[in-house]
C-alpha cells in the first residue's frame, strides 16, 4: 500500500517539482520506481527479519515490529494533510494495532501452555520440562 501511495504521489511530477522537493537524488537512482528505504535513505535488508526459533523471543520481536510500524504511521499522520494519503495510513495504523493485540494473545497462550515457573529462562523449542 505504501508503494502505491508513493507511486500515486510521484507519477506526474515535473523535473522542476522533483528538484524543488528534494526528490532529485532518489529520482536519479530509481526514477519514480519503488525502492524500499527508510526515511533516512537506508535500504531495506532481510537482516530486519528476525527469527530465533524460540516462540517467546519471536513473538516479542513481532510485537515490537508492530509497535514500530504503528509509530511510523503516527509520525506520517503528523506531517501529512492529504486525505488520499491519510486514509490508507490510518487503515494501516489500525491494522498494526490489531496485529499487536493478536500477537499479545499468542504470547499469553504460549505462556499458559508452558506451565513453568520461569518461562523466560528456557527455550520451549529445545528445553524439556
Amino acid at each position: 500500500m505504501i508503494g502505491a501511495i508513493v507511486y500515486q504521489l510521484t507519477r506526474n511530477l515535473t523535473t522542476e517539482e522533483i528538484q524543488k522537493s528534494g526528490f532529485d537524488a532518489y529520482f536519479v537512482d530509481h526514477t519514480t520506481g519503488i525502492y524500499p528505504v527508510s526515511a533516512a535513505g537506508v535500504p531495506f535488508t532481510a537482516a530486519y527479519l528476525q527469527s530465533k526459533g524460540d516462540p517467546i523471543t519471536d513473538i516479542s520481536e513481532d510485537m515490537g515490529a508492530e509497535q514500530k510500524a504503528r509509530t511510523t504511521y503516527d509520525n506520517i499522520l503528523r506531517f501529512c494533510d492529504d486525505a488520499d494519503v491519510r486514509d490508507p495510513i490510518r487503515f494501516l495504523r489500525e491494522r498494526e494495532i490489531v496485529h499487536f493485540q493478536r500477537f499479545g494473545e499468542c504470547m499469553r497462550m504460549i505462556q499458559d501452555d508452558l506451565d513453568y515457573k520461569n518461562f523466560y529462562a528456557y527455550n520451549p523449542s529445545f528445553d524439556k520440562r
